[in-house]
């Protein structure tokens, strides 16, 4: 059996690699598979688009690169994507911490940070001077007299909901509002979000499929 194969999608053409052949054989393999896909683009002038489907196996990024190289030789071929069914530990990692919700019941103090990778539900309490800082969404059902940001450093998708009219100050992603100058409604049900125009901007639970309609599906809807 041959380490590469091409298939033809809606989408384009696949190039199926053999999960057991070493990368050696493939990259003899797809050169001949090309020099035939090239001249039959050629005639056709048109670009033909391929992803890489590795299955469930995963290549390095030097693989990877031998694999481009060898494309990029016929200008009428271009890859995509290269696609696995397998990922890293490290992606794994990344993914469960931007899916996981992070239940906190703890005090912070005047200078302190506490930063949460994902989401975070918020029991504690945060005096004035402390920080709590989430890569994801803060839910809270404590008492926020410092800081609190979601979205970190600049993910302006995320939201913080719960009760903030003692907070000093909210963020999501890289905008601010410091609370004295704008007072928050004393209510457990304000959302705050960044709006079209990347302006911090402050609403209802009750609003929140206008407001993050991904969000809100995300959550099963709330009525």
């Amino acid at each position: 059996m041959q380490s590469v194969v091409l298939k033809g999608t809606k989408d384009g053409y696949e190039l199926i690699l053999k999960e057991t052949a070493s990368v050696r054989e493939i990259l003899v393999d797809l050169k001949q598979l090309l020099e035939g896909l090239g001249e039959e683009s050629e005639k056709g002038k048109d670009q033909l688009h391929l992803n890489v489907q590795m299955g469930n196996r995963l290549m390095s990024e030097e693989d990877k690169n031998d694999i481009i190289k060898l494309v990029d030789d016929y200008e009428n071929l271009v890859i995509d994507n290269f696609l696995s069914n397998v990922i890293t530990k490290e992606e794994s990692a990344k993914i469960m911490a931007q899916n996981n919700v992070e239940v906190m019941s703890r005090v912070i103090r005047n200078g302190q940070e506490v930063n949460v990778d994902g989401d975070v539900l918020f029991f504690g309490k945060i005096h004035e001077g402390g920080k709590l800082i989430a890569t994801g969404n803060v839910f809270n059902m404590g008492v926020i007299e410092g800081i609190v940001q979601a979205g970190f450093p600049d993910d302006e998708s995320k939201l913080i909901i719960g009760n903030l009219h003692t907070a000093q100050q909210v963020r999501v992603g890289e905008q601010y509002d410091i609370v004295a100058d704008r007072p928050i409604e004393d209510s457990e049900k304000t959302v705050v979000y960044v709006n079209d125009l990347h302006v911090l901007s402050y609403g209802k639970i009750k609003n929140l499929k206008e407001i993050n309609p991904k969000f809100f599906n995300r959550i099963g809807g709330i009525e």
